[in-house]
C-alpha cells in the first residue's frame, strides 16, 4: 500500500503554486510546510471520511550546497504493517541489488514512531518502507 511520495523540485514557489491549483480538484490542500536541513518542504493531503488528515504528496527543494540533484528520481514510501516488515524490506532490497539509502530505524524528526528504511532501486529511485506504529 502506498503511504506517500516525494518529488524534488527546482523552484519551490512555482511548484507549490502549481500543486495547490492542480491538486485542489482532487480535494488536496497544503497541510504541512517546513524546512529540514536547509530543504524547503511542502506536504499536500486530504481529509479522510473519519476526519483524520493524510499527507501523501510531498515536494522538496534541496539546497544547492547539499550537492543533490535539483530534480530527479522519485521517492515512494510503502506502508508496512509493523517494524519487522520494514527490516525485511531493507534486507530483501539490498539482496536484490538495491543500494542502501538509510537502514531501518526511527526517524523522530517526522514523528516519534516513524520507523523506516530506504533503498535505491536500479534506476536511482528512493523506495522506502515505513511503519507509523509504536513497537508491538
Amino acid at each position: 500500500m502506498l503511504d506517500h511520495m516525494t518529488m524534488r523540485v527546482a523552484d519551490y514557489g512555482k511548484s507549490k503554486a502549481f500543486y495547490l491549483a492542480a491538486l485542489a480538484p482532487l480535494a488536496y490542500s497544503l497541510m504541512v510546510e517546513m524546512e529540514h536541513d536547509g530543504a524547503r518542504i511542502a506536504g499536500f493531503g486530504w481529509t479522510r471520511p473519519d476526519g483524520r488528515k493524510k499527507v501523501d504528496w510531498w515536494i522538496v527543494q534541496t539546497p544547492a550546497a547539499a550537492g543533490l540533484a535539483v530534480s530527479g528520481p522519485t521517492h515512494l514510501a510503502l506502508l508496512a504493517q509493523d517494524r519487522s516488515v520494514v527490516d525485511a524490506f531493507h534486507r530483501a532490497g539490498l539482496a536484490a541489488g538495491g543500494k542502501d539509502n538509510g537502514p531501518p530505524g526511527l526517524r523522530p524528526h517526522y514523528h516519534a514512531d516513524y520507523y523506516g528504511a530506504f533503498v535505491f532501486d536500479p534506476d536511482g529511485n528512493n523506495i522506502e518502507a515505513v511503519c507509523h506504529l509504536p513497537p508491538a
